[in-house]
């Protein structure tokens, strides 16, 4: 039986070695970028390439072709602006006028938990109600945009902060000149289980869900930095004083775990 085709928007950081391993697995993958840089390094990654923008409308000269797949992983996070909302809406409402002449039927939704305030307990999916931050506020008008699409079923998934490889503690450490927050649990999840965890939705049909995906440990902040910082020999920046504890938000994973029949891979301490 042959599998699906997917199209992934936005082949970065998460999206490229997300379509590497949906081709191993043996998908045939299509992934945009916005840099013509790029090109090349799909290619040769053995996806097949294409340039395309949401400024906010989006454009490419093969869009079309892009869209033709079974399924589409959207996979862009707000353009940090001072519309920021204003300008992610446009965005998806072009995208779900091009996805309504395309014969996609299935979008997976790369979301944040920044959707949640911080309520001081944990959340759940349902807890969504008010973000705190631009970004969170974005997106949720997004998730809810797609969700109400009856051409498609979508799937959100809203990952923690993204760590892994170049993007470990060690790398902010040499730039922070004191831990704020010091007290305030994490939320976080590595790259290889965001990939798993896509790829998992995708096998599973998984279709009209939200997801949370964070790794259960939720360290606190100045555990997981002072942590990086033994292991790297860097230098522990000062707690900043603050003459309150910090609100915080402990990001609940178990929908996803039961669903899926998931295990994280890493244990993000």
């Amino acid at each position: 039986m042959q599998k699906e085709s997917i199209s992934i928007l936005g082949c970065g950081w998460l999206g490229l070695p997300l379509g590497v391993a949906l081709m191993k697995e043996g998908y045939f993958v299509k992934g945009s970028t916005t840099k013509e840089a790029k090109i090349d390094l799909l290619r040769q990654a053995g996806i097949e390439p294409y340039l395309v923008t949401l400024d906010p409308d989006i454009d490419g000269d093969d869009l079309c072709d892009f869209l033709q797949s079974d399924i589409l992983v959207l996979n862009i996070p707000p353009s940090r602006r001072e519309d920021i909302v204003e300008f992610h809406i446009q965005q998806i409402s072009s995208l779900i006028d091009a996805l309504g002449q395309s014969p996609v039927r299935s979008v997976l939704f790369v979301s944040s938990t920044s959707v949640y305030p911080m309520l001081n307990r944990e959340v759940s999916e349902e807890d969504a109600l008010d973000p705190d931050s631009p970004s969170g506020q974005a997106l949720l008008h997004a998730e809810e945009m797609l969700m109400q699409e009856s051409g498609f079923q979508t799937t959100v998934v809203r990952f923690g902060g993204l760590v892994g490889y170049e993007r470990g503690p060690e790398s902010y450490l040499a730039r922070m000149t004191e831990i704020s927050a010091p007290r305030q649990p994490m939320n976080l999840i590595h790259r290889d289980d965001c990939v798993r965890i896509i790829m998992e939705i995708i096998r599973l049909r998984q279709w009209g869900e939200v997801f949370n995906a964070c790794s259960p440990e939720h360290p606190l902040r100045i555990d997981y930095y002072r942590r990086a910082a033994e292991a790297s020999g860097l230098v522990l920046p000062p707690e900043a004083e603050t003459a309150e504890p910090a609100a915080f938000k402990l990001v609940s994973s178990r929908k996803l775990e039961n669903a899926l029949g998931y295990t994280f891979m890493h244990h993000v301490q």
